[in-house]
C-alpha cells in the first residue's frame, strides 16, 4: 500500500481495535508505516491515567507481531522508524528493561556514536532518553555535542524547543554551552510568533533554569506573543510562563490585562495551583487588578475546603499586602476563619504567620488563633524552620503585637515577649523616594523658614519610623525639633512615592496603609503628602503652598 494512502486511513480509525483489523489487512509496511501504527495506537489508548485497554493492546497478536520485528530486526530499521517505534513503546508503558526497548535504545545509540543521525533523529532520541532515564542520563550530553554542530537556522521550532528541554538538564556550569544557548536564544528571537503555547511555556522556563538573564529580547517578545495565548495554556504552562516573568523582573501591562479577561471567565476550572501563581505574581509585581482579584475571592468562598494551605495562604495573602478588600470581604474572611478552626495545625508555621500577617494589614483581626502565634511552642518552631526567627519573621511577629496592643484592646491573650520584637520594623530600602523626600523637605524650609523646625527620618519608640516629624505646643507654633517639652502636638509627614502604591494606582500597600494607621493610633496627627498631588508642582513656592494647606488648612499666619 502507498505510505501516504496508508496513513490517511491510519489517522481516520479512533480505536485500537480498528487499527488493529486495518494492520491485519495490509499485506506489506515498511517500517515507517510500523513505526506510525504504534505512534497512532498511543494515541487513541493513552490518556493521562496511563494505558485504558492495556490486555487489549498488549496482548494482541498483530501488536505482538510488530514489536517482534523491531526487536529482532532493529538494525534494519530506518532511523525514523526506529526512533518513532522507541517513543510510540515509551508512552505504551512497554517496560524500559524489556529487550524490546533495550535493543531498539542499544541500536539509537550506536547510530549516535556513529553520527549517523539527522537533527530530528537527535531530537526523538533525546526526547526518549529524558522520558526513560530523566536528567542523569550520561548519552544526553553526547547528543548535545551533536546538536551544537548543526545549522540552528535550519532548525523546526520542535527541534528547538527539544534542545533547549535537554540543554536545561545537561549545562552544570553556567558558561558552558553558552555560545550555543547565544545563538540558540538569537534564533528563536525569530521565530516566536510560530511558538505554540506549549513551546512558549518551556521556552521561558529553560530560560529561566539557565539563568539566561541577557535573553531580554528573546523574554519581551515571549511575553507579548503569550498575551494571545493565555486563553490556550494549560494550568502548568500558565505557570511556568509566570515564573518566568518573575525571575526575569518582566511585567507587561498587556499581558496584566489579557490575565484580567481570562481569569474571571475560568477562575472555577482552573487548578487552585495555577490561581496561586496568578495571585503571587500581582502581589510581586504590587499589581492590583480588582477584576482577578474580586473572581479570586468568590473562588476562594466557593471551592477552599479542597486547597492545600500553601494555596490558601496563596490566594489570601495578596489582599492585605495589596491592601484590597473584594465585595465579597465578609463572606471571604468568614470561609478562611472556618478553614482555621478546623485546620489550623496542619499549616506550616512561616506559612501561618504570613496568612495572618496579611490580614492584619486590611483589618481582619486573627484573635482567635493569636494564642497559639505568641506561644513558646510555635515561635520554637517558626525557629526551627528555615531560615529561623530572621528581621521579616521578627518584623511580622511585631506587626501582630502591634496591632492587637493598638486596634483589638479587648484581646487578653498571652503577648510577644520582647526578646522577639524588632527595634524597628523592616522597610525596604526603595520604600523611601529620597528624590520626593528632598521636594517636600526643600518646601518645609521655604515654608517654616529655618530647618531646625522639623526633622526626617525618625526613629519612634514604636517600631515605625516617620518621614518627617513636626512639633507644635498648645497653641499651635511649630517647636524646634529637638525639642521635647510642652510639645502638645505631633504631626508625621508621609511622604508615599510610586513604590509605597499599587503600580498605575493611587492604592497604598497594607504595609504603609497599617502605618499610617497604627501613628494615627500613637497620638500623631498624620498628613499624606502622595506623589501624584505633588509631581506637577513646577516650583519650590507651589510646593510650601500645596504643604501649607496640606499640614495647616486652618492657618492664615504664615508668610510664603
Amino acid at each position: 500500500m502507498d505510505e501516504q494512502l496508508f496513513f490517511k486511513k491510519l489517522n481516520s480509525l479512533c480505536t485500537s481495535k480498528e487499527i488493529f483489523d486495518f494492520l491485519s489487512s495490509v499485506e506489506v509496511m515498511s517500517d515507517t508505516m510500523a513505526s506510525g501504527a504504534l505512534q497512532r495506537i498511543s494515541e487513541v489508548e493513552v490518556d493521562d491515567n496511563g494505558l485504558k485497554n492495556p490486555e487489549g493492546v498488549l496482548e494482541n497478536d498483530v501488536f505482538r507481531a510488530l514489536c517482534f520485528q523491531f526487536e529482532f530486526e532493529s538494525s534494519k530499521l530506518s532511523n525514523t522508524g526506529l526512533l518513532n517505534a522507541l517513543q510510540a513503546l515509551i508512552k505504551l508503558r512497554i517496560d524500559p528493561q524489556s529487550t524490546l526497548m533495550a535493543s531498539l535504545l542499544s541500536e539509537g545509540e550506536e547510530r549516535l556514536g556513529k553520527g549517523q543521525l539527522t537533527v530530528k533523529n537527535l531530537c526523538a532520541l533525546g526526547e526518549s532518553l529524558l522520558e526513560l532515564e530523566g536528567p542523569s542520563c550520561a548519552t544526553l550530553e553526547q547528543i548535545v555535542n551533536h546538536m551544537q554542530e548543526q545549522d540552528i537556522e535550519k532548525w523546526s521550532p520542535g527541534e528547538m524547543v527539544m534542545t533547549y528541554k535537554m540543554l536545561q538538564v545537561t549545562v552544570r556550569e553556567r558558561e558552558q554551552y553558552q555560545d550555543m544557548l547565544n545563538r540558540l536564544n538569537s534564533v528563536a528571537l525569530t521565530i516566536v510568533f510560530q511558538l505554540s503555547p506549549r513551546f512558549t511555556s518551556i521556552i521561558l522556563n529553560s530560560l529561566v533554569v539557565l539563568h539566561q538573564t541577557q535573553a531580554v529580547p528573546l523574554v519581551t517578545a515571549l511575553c507579548k506573543h503569550s498575551v494571545k495565548n493565555i486563553s490556550y495554556f494549560t494550568g502548568d504552562e500558565l505557570v511556568n510562563v509566570l515564573e518566568a516573568f518573575l525571575y526575569f523582573g518582566h511585567c507587561e501591562q498587556i499581558f496584566t490585562e489579557a490575565l484580567e479577561t481570562h481569569i474571571p471567565k475560568s477562575i472555577f476550572t482552573m487548578h487552585p495551583q495555577t490561581v496561586s501563581k496568578v495571585m503571587q505574581y500581582c502581589c510581586q509585581k504590587m499589581i492590583l487588578s480588582k477584576p482577578i482579584f474580586d473572581a479570586v475571592a468568590e473562588s476562594f468562598i466557593s471551592d477552599a475546603d479542597r486547597f492545600t494551605t500553601d494555596q490558601i495562604a496563596g490566594y489570601i495573602i495578596a489582599f492585605g499586602t495589596l491592601n484590597y478588600l473584594p465585595p465579597s470581604a465578609s463572606s471571604l474572611f468568614r470561609k478562611l476563619e472556618t478553614i482555621l478552626h478546623t485546620r489550623l495545625s496542619h499549616f506550616q508555621p512561616r506559612t501561618l504567620l504570613n496568612l495572618l500577617h496579611s490580614c492584619v494589614l486590611i483589618q481582619r483581626y486573627p484573635v482567635n488563633f493569636l494564642p497559639k502565634i505568641f506561644s513558646p511552642y510555635f515561635l520554637q518552631q517558626l525557629q526551627a524552620q528555615p531560615p529561623g526567627l530572621d528581621r521579616i519573621v521578627t518584623s511580622q511577629l511585631t506587626r501582630l503585637f502591634l496591632t492587637v496592643t493598638l486596634e483589638c484592646p479587648f484581646y487578653e491573650g498571652p503577648k510577644l515577649f520582647p526578646k522577639y520584637q524588632v527595634k524597628a520594623f523592616l522597610t525596604p530600602h526603595s520604600s523611601l523616594d529620597v528624590h520626593l523626600l528632598e521636594r517636600v523637605k526643600t518646601g518645609l524650609l521655604y515654608l517654616l523658614k529655618k530647618r531646625i523646625y522639623f526633622a526626617s527620618e525618625i526613629s519612634t519608640p514604636y517600631f515605625y519610623t516617620v518621614d518627617i516629624e513636626i512639633k507644635l505646643d498648645e497653641e499651635g507654633f511649630v517647636l524646634p525639633a529637638g525639642q521635647c517639652e510642652e510639645v502638645h502636638r505631633r504631626i508625621a509627614l508621609c511622604v508615599d512615592g510610586q513604590n509605597r502604591f499599587c503600580v498605575n494606582s493611587h492604592n497604598l500597600l497594607g504595609e504603609e496603609a497599617i502605618k499610617q494607621r497604627h501613628l494615627q493610633l500613637l497620638g500623631y496627627e498624620v498628613v499624606q503628602i502622595p506623589f501624584f498631588e505633588i509631581q506637577s508642582l513646577q516650583n519650590c513656592r507651589k510646593v510650601a503652598e500645596y504643604l501649607h494647606k496640606k499640614i495647616f488648612p486652618h492657618t492664615y499666619g504664615l508668610n510664603c
